[in-house]
């Protein structure tokens, strides 16, 4: 049963928000998280990719913090109370436009830093004052480390996409981190899924946390149509080409494992008349930026991405997720295609499964707790264009050789038809018997002359010796 977003009683500034927005009915992880969070007590969530989690946890701490709110212009009046961290610069851009979206009727400020960019602009941002630091771990501890922010009053931190953090190294950088702050504050844990090393982080940092999980753990969205495509290595490229014409699909993400992969993929699809662009980890902070927006506003049909792009970016209206190359890690499979059939919309993801790739389909079968079925991809240069293309070499429809399989009679018949054909043009003088030549017609061969010279032979020059010899 949904309940609405009118029955959370919202302060007025924040209800207006959420209405322009068009929420109306919260998701499962909103509705049990949101009254919890509101109590002050700490929270480890567990929902698969696309839910609404930064609605679940930015909306009541908002709600909280706005006892702290006023329009004085002095820094040390706004420190930071709510700090959200988060794995990459993207999604960290991404729940920063949100809560400033929320927040846009109130007069609590918000600021995100990341890497990739100017510390300057960042540094100006954190001096003016800010109750809610969205920011990626090494980023911020270059910020702490030059004493551009306090952490000292922060009462409620978030760790979201906790599994990916932890995935991609960041545990040191979160210990550090969480040094600096408060002893006493309320602590949420948000993760797709809840592995061993996730419970271990939640029992170190979290005070009696309430569990919430709206979904058995790595499970796919019910919208999401998977299909898993057999192909060789060298027929990747032709078969996601013609997946995407045959199937109409407008816009995709494209999944591969490498940068260099990405990279070459995206430069390939262009030369073929696609709208594609690339995003992975060698591009600037700014490119990657432009990229995600061109994709966001239709400008781009590919998204062609690394696992950079596989967690919780909230693009609306993806029909389809390929996955060009099979992750490594099978749980990434889940995040990959939830970028697809988010918020109940209907999606696709399509695999390409190459014979190197089986054992990493049968970590996603164990993963997924199902049977995966390999399809066939039927190329359109291959099917039979007006016959049956019976692997034979075709020479025409009036050619005798075409009768390969035929009769025997049929055979020599053709074969006669063959001598006979107007298009075989005959010498008259093979069809001359052979005569052995007369006597008189053969003419012995002159014997040459030995004292005749070659006229490319050049004559010696009298030279003047140096010795003289004697006898």
């Amino acid at each position: 049963m949904t309940t609405s977003f009118s029955n959370l009683q919202l302060a007025p500034a924040l209800a207006r928000a959420v209405s322009e927005m068009g929420y109306e009915s919260m998701t499962p992880i909103q509705a049990q998280a949101i009254p919890v969070v509101l109590t002050g007590q700490d929270v480890m969530g567990a929902a698969q990719t696309g839910t609404g989690k930064t609605a679940a946890f930015s909306l009541p701490l908002l709600q909280r913090l706005l006892k702290h709110e006023n329009s004085s212009t002095s820094p040390a009046r706004h420190p930071v109370r709510a700090l959200v961290l988060l794995p990459t610069r993207e999604l960290a851009d991404q729940v920063a436009q949100q809560v400033k979206a929320y927040a846009k009727y109130t007069q609590l400020r918000s600021a995100v830093v990341f890497g990739g960019m100017d510390m300057k602009p960042q540094t100006i941002e954190l001096k003016k004052g800010v109750e809610v630091l969205v920011a990626t771990p090494g980023r911020l501890l270059d910020h702490i480390e030059a004493k551009n922010v306090v952490l000292n009053q922060v009462e409620y931190v978030v760790l979201d996409e906790a599994d990916r953090m932890l995935d991609i190294g960041f545990l040191p950088d979160l210990q550090r981190i969480l040094s600096h702050l408060p002893k006493q504050r309320t602590t949420l844990l948000f993760s797709a899924t809840f592995s061993p090393e996730i419970k271990r982080l939640a029992s170190s940092y979290l005070q009696n946390p309430v569990t919430i999980e709206v979904a058995r753990p790595n499970e796919t969205a019910a919208t999401i149509e998977q299909h898993f495509y057999s192909v060789s290595v060298d027929d990747k490229y032709r078969a996601l080409r013609q997946l995407v014409k045959s199937k109409g699909i407008t816009q995709a993400f494209v999944f591969c494992n490498s940068k260099l992969g990405c990279a070459r993929l995206a430069r390939s699809l262009e030369r073929d008349g696609l709208r594609t662009t690339a995003l992975h980890g060698d591009k600037s902070q700014d490119e990657r930026l432009k990229a995600l927006e061109a994709f966001k506003q239709g400008q781009v049909d590919l998204l062609v991405c690394t696992d950079v792009a596989a967690r919780g970016l909230d693009i609306k209206d993806v029909p389809a997720v390929f996955n060009f190359d099979i992750p490594f890690n099978a749980e990434d499979y889940v995040h990959r295609i939830g970028r697809t059939g988010r918020a109940g919309a209907q999606g696709q993801s399509i695999s390409f499964v190459s014979a190197s790739d089986q054992r990493l389909v049968v970590d996603i079968e164990k993963l997924l707790k199902t049977k995966i079925e390999l399809e066939a991809v039927e190329f359109e240069e291959d099917k039979p264009r007006g016959h049956m293309n019976t692997g034979r070499r075709a020479w025409g429809n009036d050619d005798p050789r075409d009768a390969i399989d035929a009769p025997r009679e049929s055979q020599n018949r053709s074969r006669s038809n063959y001598a006979s054909s107007p298009r075989v043009k005959h010498d008259p003088f093979f069809d001359t018997p052979y005569e052995e030549p007369s006597a008189d017609a053969v003419k012995p061969a002159a014997a040459p002359d030995p004292l005749r010279k070659s006229p490319n032979i050049k004559p010696k020059r009298n030279v003047a010796a140096l010795f003289k010899t004697t006898a």
